[in-house]
């Protein structure tokens, strides 16, 4: 479960406020959450935090839950380390044992398919080879959520079938918070929906519910 209680989030605009959120409360279950909006309403952000990733500036969001860092990050990366010294720092970083860490960096090494680049400096790779690299690094973690922003089109083809079996297979066991405009990716990943607009948030039980009502905001901007 997460709860928003009195949520405001906004940016600062030369002199004015861009909010993305006003004064929003709700309980949202523990279901897998496609979020639906137009270009610049906040879809990142809301999912960043919902994340506890990034804070609103008023109110506050509560969950017991454990998340994700955004599914295959890459600019979090440190570019003079080698792939296989960033997935050994991240492991150190979450307390895991060395056979912990020595499973991490096998499956890691596997599922990115980089080789030789998987020993090269992260600053030698490119930004295909950066998601890979932390798609396959965020699949090898266990979290109750996991949080997607867009990055189901990492790699070729062949790649990205790949993926996306490895995580239906991962959220089996956890729940997902999905930011997509692809509305089959939606459907096959969500139950529910969320549609951030114009600072309000709306829940939708059904994510067909949700993208209904998001095709008719789109109708009725043109």
């Amino acid at each position: 479960m997460i709860e928003l209680k009195n949520v405001t989030k906004y940016f600062r605009t030369n002199n004015s406020k861009k909010y993305i959120l006003r004064n929003v409360s709700m309980v949202l279950p523990d279901v897998n959450i496609g979020i639906l909006g137009r270009n610049g309403m906040g879809k990142s952000t809301l999912m960043r935090m919902l994340g506890k990733i990034e804070f609103p500036n008023e109110g506050m969001i509560a969950s017991r839950q454990s998340f994700s860092w955004p599914l295959g990050l890459s600019g979090g990366f440190v570019g003079n380390m080698t792939g296989r010294q960033n997935v050994k720092f991240v492991c150190n970083l979450y307390g895991k044992s060395r056979e912990e860490t020595r499973a991490v960096i096998a499956y890691v090494q596997e599922f990115s398919e980089l080789e030789e680049y998987f020993d090269m400096p992260v600053k030698t790779y490119s930004s295909g080879m950066k998601g890979r690299l932390g798609f396959g690094l965020s699949l090898s973690f266990d979290f109750d959520y996991m949080l997607i922003d867009e990055t189901l089109s990492v790699g070729d083809a062949r790649f990205r079938t790949k993926a996306k079996t490895h995580l239906r297979k991962k959220i089996e066991n956890c729940h997902v918070i999905l930011v997509s405009h692809d509305m089959k990716t939606l459907r096959e990943m969500c139950q529910a929906g969320l549609l951030v607009h114009e600072g309000e948030l709306h829940y939708f039980d059904d994510i067909e519910e949700g993208i209904k009502r998001y095709n008719e905001i789109n109708q009725e901007g043109k």
